[in-house]
């Protein structure tokens, strides 16, 4: 991240309020799926702010929220919006081009950092791209996220992670619910991580949850010979299975952790508790 520039007084200032619809927006148009007779916007948008960053606007997030929602519809009626000549040149040339849609409402959240990994005046959005369930999208995961950071000055948005959206084979779907709403999220990888996340810890499956729920909370592997699942644990709090306790992955030696091979094998049905706070149900037998 490029440091922040700080005033003669010492003192950071404050990132203007519009620079967070700003970067929704930004990383709305880096964020669209093309498919064959439409393009998809991200649906999903959680905005991580540093704490005094959040604690300064804590009082306007309602409104925040408002004008970013009207911002991205404005800037989807905006990318659909075609000139005179563009029209022209399609009646002639052809070369139909596919409108931009919402997969769904907006969903827009304004959080503080639980991390510490953003400085004063950054700005994290992570953006989900709801898919939708139709068979001419092929099997595969339903979702894909992308994590911009921008840092001041410049306001340049680099991209974190993504999934991989559109995967052959669907393996397993793990639905869950935390405090962003109810989520679903088809496993077309053989390793799986689940957690809070963070921009040095990209996950998965992202948590929105208490700090009870670690960063890397869990891993589910697959083993692609025989098919079957393991599940790992990752975290400082534990995971369950089905109600019971899995040992750790991990031993912690001098405040560092090593994974130590210890994993549990995972029904084809399941449900998987993080720090008894977070459930997430996993099913194998339900596939795209």
């Amino acid at each position: 991240m490029t440091p922040r520039r700080q005033p003669s007084s010492g003192v950071a200032a404050p990132r203007p309020a519009r620079d967070l619809i700003e970067a929704v927006l930004t990383n709305m148009r880096q964020n669209v799926e093309r498919l064959k007779y439409s393009v998809l916007a991200p649906s999903r948008y959680v905005v991580y702010l540093h704490p005094s960053e959040y604690a300064r606007l804590a009082g306007v997030v309602p409104i925040l929220q408002r004008e970013t929602a009207r911002a991205l519809s404005e800037a989807v009626e905006a990318l659909n919006r075609r000139s005179v000549v563009d029209r022209y040149a399609a009646r002639v040339f052809g070369g139909w081009r596919p409108p931009v849609q919402n997969a769904g409402d907006w969903q827009i959240e304004f959080v503080p950092d639980p991390d510490g990994d953003l400085k004063e005046g950054d700005i994290l959005v992570d953006s989900e791209l709801m898919l939708p369930e139709s068979p001419t999208l092929g099997a595969g995961s339903r979702t894909r996220r992308l994590a911009t950071v921008h840092s001041e000055p410049p306001t340049t948005p680099r991209e974190r992670s993504g999934d991989d959206a559109m995967m052959t084979t669907s393996f397993a779907r793990i639905v869950y619910e935390d405090n962003a709403g109810r989520h679903s999220h088809d496993v077309v990888k053989d390793s799986v991580t689940i957690g809070r996340g963070g921009i040095a810890y990209p996950v998965d499956v992202r948590i929105v949850s208490s700090v009870d729920v670690s960063r890397e909370h869990a891993r589910i592997r697959r083993d692609p010979q025989s098919g079957q699942f393991y599940l790992i644990d990752l975290s400082s709090l534990g995971t369950t299975l089905n109600g019971r306790h899995v040992p750790r992955g991990f031993d912690d030696s001098g405040g560092s952790k090593r994974e130590n091979g210890l994993e549990t094998l995972l029904p084809a049905q399941a449900r998987i508790g993080l720090a008894e706070t977070v459930y997430l149900d996993f099913d194998a037998t339900r596939r795209s």
